[in-house]
C-alpha cells in the first residue's frame, strides 16, 4: 500500500460507527480537509460518541 494510501486511510468508530475521513476532515475539532488520521491531535475523540482514538479502526479500502 502506498503513503498516500495510508493518508488517505479511512477509520470507523468501533462503538457508534461513525467514520473519520481525511478528505473531509472533522468539523466539531475543526479538522481541516486532509488531515491524515495518525496525524490528529492525541486528544482527539470520537465527535459523536467521544470514544478515544484507540476505538477506531481502519476501514479496508474495497
Amino acid at each position: 500500500m502506498t503513503d498516500t494510501a495510508t493518508r488517505l486511510a479511512r477509520f470507523e468508530c468501533g462503538v457508534c460507527w461513525t467514520v473519520y475521513d481525511p478528505e473531509v476532515g472533522d468539523e466539531v475539532w475543526q479538522v481541516p480537509p486532509g488531515v491524515a488520521f495518525e496525524d490528529l491531535p492525541e486528544e482527539w475523540r470520537c465527535p459523536h460518541c467521544d470514544m478515544p482514538r484507540e476505538k477506531f479502526l481502519r476501514l479496508d479500502d474495497a
